[in-house]
């Protein structure tokens, strides 16, 4: 275009003022400024658009018209200003989770926050801890929910809430009818658990680390529904969140078992990249990982 908003501002203010040492003042600009736009405005369009009587400019036919112009598209732009000045940003996010989480917590935050800011865009990425403390450090994700602590300089790991593990078996398992666990139970039982450096796999070899040694670990799986698949199928014992086995072991079909002595808890932590700048996507999604119910 030929003018600028800013060369109509200046215009306007010349015109109703008739002198550009005044209307510089009230735009906070210098007279030669004011003057300088006043002139590159009227030679764009080759057309002068004030007569000089005196110490005032006085604005002349084709004045008058282009200021009617120039206040129509001044209001204008104000009002857009004002529309743009009140709406708040959208807060995208995109969120990495290891497995556990991913598929039986962050779903339910995603929902939560789609409810509190229909117009975001939200991504979750589904993976093993360390693949999540990579994206987060390659800038891919946002925020990192992982289970267990993997420890870099550049990552800040904050507690975020307790988790259990359960041992459990077939409704039908000969150890099944247990309850507790011998230490022959366990040194002859067939192990199906999660596969290594998962965070599972990590919370299953802290607690058993006793037993480490000498357990049968007979299948490793990635994913929790192939290991409950492979219990129920009497394959063997299998340990995984409580949370994941919750709906199996109240109809029945999976059993809980304990072992004494035994601290099956853990912690799960949200990873975020040290020194980033907080935001409200954040601090929402957060907040609502925090009243989430399982």
């Amino acid at each position: 275009m030929r003018y600028t908003l800013r060369q109509l501002q200046i215009f306007s203010e010349i015109a109703r003022h008739q002198n550009v040492s005044k209307a510089a003042k009230r735009l906070h600009i210098s007279q030669s400024a004011a003057s300088e736009a006043l002139h590159n405005l009227e030679r764009s369009f080759d057309l002068a658009l004030f007569e000089r009587r005196g110490n005032r400019l006085v604005l002349n036919a084709n004045g008058e018209r282009v200021l009617r112009e120039t206040d129509a598209i001044i209001s204008q732009a104000q009002e857009f200003e004002d529309r743009l000045l009140g709406i708040k940003p959208v807060p995208d996010i995109v969120v990495g989770a290891s497995f556990t989480i991913g598929n039986h917590l962050a779903t339910k935050i995603m929902a939560r926050y789609l409810d509190a800011q229909p117009e975001a865009d939200v991504s979750l990425d589904i993976a093993s801890t360390p693949a999540i403390i990579d994206s987060l450090l390659e800038g891919r994700i946002d925020i990192g929910m992982v289970e267990w602590p993997l420890s870099h300089p550049e990552v800040q790991l904050m507690p975020w809430r307790e988790d259990e593990l359960v041992i459990f078996s077939a409704a039908d398992h000969p150890m099944a009818s247990h309850g507790e666990l011998s230490e022959r139970d366990i040194l002859t039982a067939r192990w199906i658990v999660r596969e290594e450096n998962s965070g599972l796999r990590r919370g299953f070899d802290m607690a058993m680390a006793r037993f480490d040694k000498d357990l049968n670990i007979f299948l490793e799986l990635r994913h929790n529904e192939a290991i409950k698949t492979a219990v129920l199928s009497g394959l063997g014992l299998g340990c995984l969140s409580r949370m994941v086995v919750a709906r199996e072991i109240s109809y029945g079909d999976l059993v809980p078992l304990t072992i004494p002595d035994t601290d099956m808890r853990r912690q799960f932590y949200f990873a975020l990249r040290k020194n980033s700048p907080p935001s409200a996507a954040l601090s929402l999604w957060m907040q609502l990982c925090d009243e989430v119910v399982t």
